[in-house]
């Protein structure tokens, strides 16, 4: 069976002109499963990711409103809670669907652990947005008033930025090939991971950082054995000068052009950039490999070869 990791986008799981309620989540996500049920209904085996960018900001936004009541969770246990509450929605919705469409609901979430380096210099550097778009005031008032670092995110408004280390390996990993190996739909590696570092004594400890999620799952595809890596986003096509007059969608790059590209710095940091590096990566880590990076709605489409931008050796 053609073996596809399909990364979804923060578009995949919540609607930003709805509330940022759980039922407003699950709407969004069980539109979702559809696209999945579709991808599953043609004998694909699928693994999914996801992100959780959103939903661990607004996690911990609860937790500061709260801290008068009732004590503040670590970083690292909010980003434990985004992606137990987010796989058991994608678990409940992609289950449902299959069962409407008279096939075997065989989902799984795990909770996963991804090992981060300890010195990774992305602990001094942060640049992972999360949570809620704020205007430049505002940005400028809660980094003054609190001390967080706001940054603009592509040009939708200002968010805090927390360290985003690269994601080193992936603990559960010999449960999830056991699980795939028994024919199940893996929901894994959630967020990108709950980042972990790997103490002396051989210990895991957690760490408050967001590892990108189209990084951890370009490290899964590899360690799985996939064949495709597939990207799912709120945009068609990877796009050259986006946002200008002079933006070019491409149905196709190798993964030389894509490389010069990056440096060329087409592609925003916390957005585009990591998607085009973690396809890159996974076309140069095997032969036939194959990413592609496309709207949600067009994912079938897409991996037919018919949409979204395919990034090849």
């Amino acid at each position: 069976m053609r073996r596809v990791v399909i990364a979804l986008g923060g578009n995949a799981l919540q609607d930003s002109s709805l509330p940022p309620t759980a039922e407003a989540q699950l709407r969004v996500i069980r539109e979702t499963a559809k696209h999945i049920a579709d991808i599953v209904q043609q004998g694909v085996a699928v693994t999914l990711t996801h992100g959780n960018g959103p939903q661990i900001g607004q996690i911990v936004l609860q937790n500061e409103a709260a801290e008068t009541v009732t004590p503040s969770l670590p970083f690292d246990v909010c980003g434990a809670m985004s992606q137990g509450m987010i796989g058991y929605l994608l678990q409940l919705a992609v289950g449902d669907e299959l069962w409407l469409r008279k096939m075997d609901p065989r989902v799984v979430a795990i909770v996963t652990q991804v090992v981060v380096d300890a010195h990774d210099p992305a602990f001094q550097h942060p640049t992972k947005p999360i949570g809620t778009f704020y205007t430049r005031e505002q940005a400028e008032r809660i980094q003054r008033e609190k001390g967080i670092v706001m940054v603009e995110d592509a040009g939708r408004g200002y968010r805090r930025v927390v360290p985003s280390p690269r994601p080193v390996k992936i603990i559960e990993i010999d449960i999830i090939r056991d699980l795939l190996r028994l024919g199940e739909i893996v929901i894994t590696v959630g967020g990108g991971g709950i980042p972990v570092i790997e103490k002396a004594d051989g210990t895991l400890e957690g760490v408050a950082a967001v590892i990108d999620k189209d990084l951890a799952a370009e490290k899964l595809a590899r360690d799985i054995g996939a064949d495709t890596l597939l990207i799912l986003t709120s945009v068609p096509q990877i796009a050259l000068n986006y946002g200008t007059p002079q933006q070019r969608f491409l149905d196709a790059m190798t993964a030389a052009e894509a490389r010069q590209a990056m440096s060329e710095g087409h592609f925003a940091p916390g957005s585009m950039l990591p998607k085009v590096e973690a396809a890159v990566q996974f076309v140069e880590s095997g032969q036939g490999r194959v990413a592609i990076v496309a709207a949600l709605t067009q994912a079938v489409r897409a991996l037919a070869g018919q949409a979204g931008t395919r990034i090849v050796p």
